[in-house]
């Protein structure tokens, strides 16, 4: 949340320049490129060769981890997941690729096992095992056929979310506070309760009129917070009182900005940039039930896709497409700097003492007051804003983001990100597909005269066309 104490006296101002709007506390890594493969060697033959033939086929298509630019990491980033997740460079560099090339995969089964479904997750040191979950049988062939490891469930995805909803809406009535945490855990095939005693999760269950044999309660005496206090790197101040972070650069039609936290500001409220300088305001905000907001800045500041990494770096955000549980994901906060973990679930619900927060995502980066409102990112692809969480980065935590795809579709943005292929053709007219356009798994579009179903959660960019982006369309 937002710093309530005055700034320090005596701070020396910032020499005056033009001020960019970089994408921040939580900061962030992108990728721009990691070889996919060595070239093979052909040994040398004792006759000219032959002139090739030239084909008039159209070049292949990107790999997932091409248009997903997780095949070029940045040094910071693979730093970063060598120290936290005991990693060697080479192991990182394998990990973002194949958890790239795994969302894509993941997404095909989940269209065709429709139902069925039962989630999908990573598993393993460089992630190289896909897992799927299904409640049939005979799914698991179509799974195998994919490279995915099946296992077979009881309990599909769309009833556990169901069952899960009942929990939130009987939190909310009361007792939240006391069972503060519940989700769908993918792997274990149950609706999952956190609380701090087993009564407290005995009352909630009752209240909810839910099958007790669904769901798992795991008794914690942690309760998620809001992160307030935010302190040091790019902050940016509310109505000259409160600090918070920067998240993501973004755009409305010619109004530039940036993502941040709700709990941050009120719209309308007033921003100064880290340099004092007169920035914006607060555009729309909404919190608690979600913990989103984004700032509207004037003409002295300019949005880029950068996130302020270690020093004076800073790396490029190349889209958003969201990563799949099990996968690495890193942060950068003005209190605790860069850390990195893997993503536990989606759609968690969460009870501040403010009120319940629905659909974060659950994360085992640690993370402290002050880290709040900035930027967690997959690879090249941005996440999500920081909202809040548990424990300490000594001993461990948890901590909980606001998906960055939502916020842009509530609030109609568009993420300003870097180009990662020639911008050709970005928009068929005709057909249903645009950019700037928030798509989730399943939903259906035309292109040039074709059809395709989406594979991976994303807001389209102008080089993502469906025709060039297996990773993200599948020709149907």
């Amino acid at each position: 949340m937002a710093d309530r104490r005055a700034d320090r006296p005596g701070q020396p101002a910032r020499p005056a320049r033009r001020a960019w709007l970089v994408v921040s506390v939580l900061g962030a890594f992108v990728l721009t490129g990691l070889p996919v493969a060595a070239a093979a060697v052909v040994p040398p033959t004792p006759t000219p060769p032959v002139p090739a033939p030239q084909s008039s086929a159209a070049p292949a298509p990107p790999s997932a981890a091409q248009t997903l630019a997780a095949d070029k990491p940045p040094k910071v980033l693979l730093r970063a997941l060598q120290r936290d997740l005991g990693l060697s460079g080479e192991q990182a560099r394998t990990r973002l690729v194949n958890e790239a090339e795994a969302g894509t995969r993941a997404g095909r089964l989940q269209n065709t096992l429709g139902k069925n479904f039962a989630g999908a997750w990573v598993q393993g040191t460089t992630s190289a095992r896909l897992v799927v979950a299904t409640t049939k049988a005979t799914d698991v062939a179509a799974i195998k056929a994919e490279g995915a490891q099946a296992k077979v469930v009881k309990h599909g995805l769309q009833d556990l979310e169901a069952l899960t909803a009942k929990l939130d809406a009987a939190a909310v009535t009361g007792g939240g506070l006391d069972t503060p945490v519940r989700y769908v855990d993918v792997r274990a095939n149950k609706a999952t309760v956190q609380a701090t005693s087993s009564t407290a999760a005995d009352k909630l269950i009752a209240a909810a009129g839910v099958d007790r044999r669904l769901l798992d309660v795991r008794v914690s005496a942690d309760r998620p917070r809001a992160l307030h206090d935010v302190r040091g790197g790019d902050a940016y101040y509310i109505d000259e009182k409160a600090r918070c972070s920067v998240g993501f650069s973004v755009t409305k039609g010619a109004k530039q900005g940036f993502a941040s936290a709700g709990h941050c500001g009120k719209p309308g409220a007033k921003t100064t940039g880290f340099n004092k300088v007169a920035q914006g305001a607060f555009e729309a905000s909404v919190f608690p039930v979600k913990d989103m907001s984004w700032v509207g800045v004037n003409d002295q500041w300019t949005a880029t896709p950068r996130v302020k990494s270690e020093g004076t770096a800073d790396v490029q955000v190349a889209g958003s497409v969201q990563a799949l549980v099990g996968a690495a994901i890193c942060r950068s906060g003005s209190t605790t700097g860069w850390h990195c973990g893997t993503i536990e679930q989606h759609g968690t619900s969460v009870s501040y003492a403010e009120g319940v927060i629905k659909g974060v995502t659950r994360t085992t980066v640690c993370a402290e007051p002050g880290d709040s409102g900035g930027s967690y990112l997959s690879g090249a692809q941005a996440q999500g804003i920081t909202s809040g969480g548990s424990g300490d980065c000594k001993s461990g935590g948890v901590t909980f983001h606001q998906p960055l795809n939502p916020l842009l579709n509530e609030f109609g943005l568009t993420l300003k990100a870097a180009p990662t292929q020639r911008d050709t053709n970005p928009q068929d007219a005709s057909g249903s597909w645009g950019t700037g356009k928030v798509y989730q798994t399943g939903a259906r579009v035309t292109y040039d005269g074709v059809s395709y179903v989406c594979l991976q959660p994303h807001q389209s960019q102008g080089v993502w066309q469906p025709a060039r982006t297996p990773a993200l369309w599948q020709r149907i």
